[in-house]
């Protein structure tokens, strides 16, 4: 089977990270027995009640507790898809796209991978590969955090798969977030000053907050679009009338930094221009909930698999500005980069898509990275 086939038999079963991912990683299992692969579920039941499985997949001639000289990862979710979109579910050939919910979110890859698996013998493949899979990395990597907490994972070499238009990418930004709760005083809108607003509080800490940005240009780094940390505020709730000063008002804001720039030092920023505001008002209360902040991780020296892949596919390195598996990746193996086929700006939305060609790249890429030297 080519990658396209594949694909659509992947994008054809519904992985949202709410739903259970069992079945797609049933049909891997059943791919790879008969091409001579064995596979351990580690599985779970997330908060919801819903089963789910991580998955690691070797040659069946390896021992499962061997160290692995090269993974690839592939997440198993995606994100939701809109009710409107109606053919999510059905791979549809564009011109030279293919369109379909996780086409490059990144089913694309995983079906690259078992094309690649499925054009060669198992004499042919190298032992000390593997191919991991997991579940809920949409919703902050929590099926790798379970994985990592299950084994002694041991790893020389990963590739992470995103879609990167086949551009390797070699660092990564982090990712934080926090809740900010504004306690102001309730008035009637005819009486303003026997209150004070919260709305008004907060929409003064968001501009601050928003001029972060300018001040950490320090760590600008060039491999990155933008070259800078960023800051976002995405969601604000607050007040319950319009005629009532508002006494209580809340908002999300999440950064991504660069690798240099370590996400705690945004926190600590958000707490002093915070308490800035709460010293001229003493009407005024905030509160800051931290609920992540992951470093990013940087590139590491050129090592064996950055050496093929230039060979292989002569593109320009890049930073990754979106949050991926490659964080807690970076943390046990020697060398991590980020690739795959397709574009983010295509993804989680009815635009999804891959190219053809892309798909027929990578495949014909892994299939020499799967291979024995000798081969």
């Amino acid at each position: 089977m080519n990658a396209a086939e594949i694909l659509q038999e992947l994008v054809a079963i519904p992985t949202p990270s709410a739903a259970s991912n069992l079945p797609l990683i049933n049909w891997v299992v059943s791919f790879l027995q008969t091409r001579g692969w064995q596979a351990s579920l580690f599985s779970y039941t997330d908060e919801n009640g819903v089963d789910k499985a991580n998955l690691i997949a070797r040659p069946s001639a390896t021992s499962p507790q061997s160290a692995i000289d090269l993974a690839f990862i592939c997440h198993t979710d995606t994100v939701p898809f809109a009710q409107s979109w109606t053919e999510a579910l059905q791979l549809r050939a564009d011109g030279q796209y293919l369109h379909g919910c996780g086409a490059c979110d990144v089913k694309g890859s995983l079906a690259c991978f078992l094309a690649a698996i499925d054009s060669i013998s198992t004499r042919q493949t190298h032992p000390d590969i593997a191919l991991i899979l997991t579940a809920d990395e949409e919703i902050g990597c929590k099926g790798m955090d379970r994985l990592l907490a299950q084994t002694d994972l041991r790893i020389r070499s990963a590739i992470v798969s995103e879609p990167t238009s086949l551009h390797p990418g070699i660092a990564g930004k982090g990712y934080g977030l926090a809740r900010i709760t504004v306690h102001g005083a309730e008035a009637h809108s005819a009486f303003p000053a026997e209150g004070s607003s919260a709305i008004a509080a907060a929409a003064e800490l968001i501009v601050r907050i928003q001029q972060l940005e300018t001040i950490r240009q320090q760590m600008l780094d060039t491999l990155f679009d933008p070259p800078r940390t960023t800051i976002n505020i995405g969601t604000i709730h607050g007040g319950t009338a319009k005629n009532i000063v508002a006494g209580e008002c809340s908002f999300l804001v999440e950064w991504r930094p660069t690798p240099n720039d370590p996400p705690q030092a945004v926190l600590q920023a958000l707490k002093s221009l915070a308490a800035s505001i709460e010293t001229a008002n003493s009407r005024i209360c905030i509160y800051i909930e931290p609920l992540r902040a992951e470093p990013g991780f940087s590139p590491s020296a050129s090592g064996p698999l950055w050496q093929r892949l230039e060979a292989l596919a002569p593109r320009d390195a890049t930073g990754i500005s979106f949050g991926s598996e490659a964080t807690r990746i970076a943390q046990i193996a020697q060398e991590v980069i980020v690739i795959g086929p397709g574009d983010m700006h295509t993804a989680h939305s009815d635009r999804e898509c891959v190219p053809v060609v892309e798909l027929d790249e990578w495949t014909a890429i892994l299939r020499s990275l799967i291979c024995r030297a000798e081969s």
